[in-house]
């Protein structure tokens, strides 16, 4: 299962990252890090972004980043 897969409301435990050192090092500074909590908050009518929640931080992804970040619920 991966991020882009998860519905408003609903959370996930970060269990992989599969990217390239780029977008790695960018989810490492937003803490989108395995073993890591992540909330959906909202998707863009398209479904072409969405807004998750990190501990306190918030951050919008495209779907094409968030479809590389496997989930666990």
């Amino acid at each position: 299962m991966t991020l882009n897969t998860l519905k408003k409301g609903q959370s996930a435990i970060i269990t992989s990252i599969n990217a390239d050192s780029e977008l790695k090092n960018r989810f490492n500074s937003f803490g989108v890090v395995k073993g890591a909590t992540v909330y959906a908050l909202q998707h863009t009518l398209a479904r072409q972004t969405m807004e998750i929640r990190i501990n306190k931080t918030r951050m919008a992804l495209r779907m094409s980043e968030a479809e590389k970040v496997g989930i666990s619920e």
